[in-house]
C-alpha cells in the first residue's frame, strides 16, 4: 500500500546516544495540515523469556525513571542496530540474570508504540538453561531477579502487575504456545 501521508518539512528537535526526536509538518491522508512528532530509537528492543524444564521463568524488577514507578519485566535491553537480535538477547540474558541458554526461539517482532516511535523489538524464548554469574551494568545495580512459575508470571500480566508492552506480549504468546 502506498503511504497516504505527505511530509512537508522535517526538523530534529533532540538527539542523544539512544534516541532522536524529530518533528514533521505533514499533510494527513485527507489533505489536512498537521504536525507529527517521532521518537527514533537508535537500538533494537530485546526481550527474553527464559523457561526451565520445570516451567519456571525469571523476571527482573527495577524502578523505571520514565514511569516514576517500580516495574516487573522479562529480562530485556537494547541491541545495536548492526548486531543480530539473537546475539543481543544472549548478552542481555546473561547480563541481567546470569543465565545462558542452549535453545533459542524467536517469538515475535513487535513495535512498542507505533503512533509515536519506530522502536522495533524482538522477543525470544530461551530454554535449556544454565545458571552462572550475572554481569550487570551500572544502571542495573538495583535490579531484583525473581524466579517464579511461568503460570505466576502470566497471572501477573492478567492482574495488571506487569505492564511493560514487550513483557506482556511475550508472556502471553509463550502462555498460548505452552497451553497455559
Amino acid at each position: 500500500m502506498n503511504n497516504p501521508w505527505t511530509t512537508l518539512t522535517t526538523r530534529e528537535v533532540y538527539s542523544n546516544k539512544w534516541i532522536q526526536v524529530t518533528e514533521h509538518d505533514v499533510l494527513n491522508p485527507a489533505g489536512g495540515k498537521g504536525i507529527y512528532g517521532k521518537v527514533h530509537f537508535k537500538n533494537k528492543a530485546i526481550g527474553i523469556i527464559p523457561v526451565d524444564e520445570n516451567g519456571n521463568t525469571w523476571l527482573v524488577g527495577q524502578y523505571r525513571y520514565t514511569l516514576n514507578e517500580y516495574s516487573w519485566e522479562i529480562p530485556e535491553g537494547g541491541g545495536a542496530m548492526d548486531t543480530e537480535p539473537l546475539e543481543a538477547a544472549k548478552r542481555e540474558l546473561k547480563e541481567e540474570t546470569g543465565l545462558t541458554a542452549n535453545k533459542w526461539t524467536l517469538l515475535m517482532r513487535i513495535h512498542t508504540s507505533n503512533s509515536v516511535t519506530d522502536e522495533e523489538g524482538f522477543v525470544f524464548l530461551a530454554e535449556d538453561l544454565t545458571q552462572g554469574a550475572d554481569d550487570r551494568e551500572e544502571t542495573e545495580a538495583d535490579l531484583v531477579v525473581k524466579k517464579l512459575s511461568l503460570q505466576e508470571a502470566v497471572s501477573m500480566v492478567m492482574d495488571g502487575k506487569i505492564t511493560d508492552s514487550i513483557s506482556v506480549a511475550g508472556l502471553l504468546k509463550v502462555a498460548r504456545m505452552k497451553n497455559l
